[in-house]
């Protein structure tokens, strides 16, 4: 079954090039196109997308208030963030928003590829560096803010949500921990469970907002 893709973009050379790519890729079909924020949702809302790759700066509706439109939605597909990364408080404000991961528009055609199918696994994509540099610049100017919802997650737990603010992916968290993958998936469940959170990018934002972990401490 076809992975359906949304692009959302205002330049329609850089929607033209990812049609491209994802076109020429088994397994993937671009189902619509969108030049801004209000399109984009009409658009997803009409064609029902497992993903949207959505560009932070568009007309008439932005990419970041387009995705907050869409995630509020019932059934919401997954969102990538398109970014050239002249801003970290526009990505640290689509973590807060509920993208499932950052993607630089000058990536290489392949991990544009990754970066879809790990999103559609149920994964996030969180490139360390752009995880660290944006969290560390925007949640140390915010006072952490300590959730009552900690006390519900063990030790363990506990350290794999400080493991998954640095953005490091299960393999690593595994490596850190010394236990396998699956225990490792099974901890990360239990954290997004136990905190209402949907995923591995809202866990970021948390961790640092709830005081888990500080700007510098990864």
């Amino acid at each position: 079954m076809s992975i359906r893709i949304v692009i959302a973009d205002d330049q329609a050379m850089i929607r033209a090039g990812l049609r491209m790519i994802l076109e020429a890729e088994p397994g993937m079909d671009v189902v619509g196109e969108a030049a801004d924020g209000r399109e984009a949702v009409a658009v997803a809302r009409r064609t029902r997308p497992d993903i949207v790759l959505m560009d932070i700066s568009m007309p008439r509706l932005d990419g970041l208030s387009a995705t907050r439109e869409l995630l509020d939605a019932p059934s919401p597909p997954k969102v990538i963030t398109l970014t050239t990364f002249d801003s970290d408080e526009n990505l640290y404000a689509a973590l807060q928003a509920g993208t499932s991961g950052f993607l630089l528009k000058v990536s290489p055609p392949e991990q544009l590829l990754d970066a879809i199918r790990v999103v559609h696994a149920g994964d996030a994509l969180l490139d360390p560096a752009v995880t660290s540099r944006v969290i560390a610049s925007f949640a140390g100017r915010r006072d952490p803010t300590p959730s009552p919802r900690l006390a519900e997650l063990t030790p363990r737990e506990l350290e794999v949500l400080r493991l998954l603010a640095r953005g490091i992916t299960n393999a690593e968290i595994a490596k850190e921990l010394f236990v396998g993958e699956a225990t490792v998936k099974t901890h990360v469940a239990r954290v997004l469970m136990k905190l209402d959170l949907r995923d591995r990018a809202q866990a970021v934002v948390f961790a640092y907002e709830s005081g888990v972990v500080r700007p510098g401490a990864a």
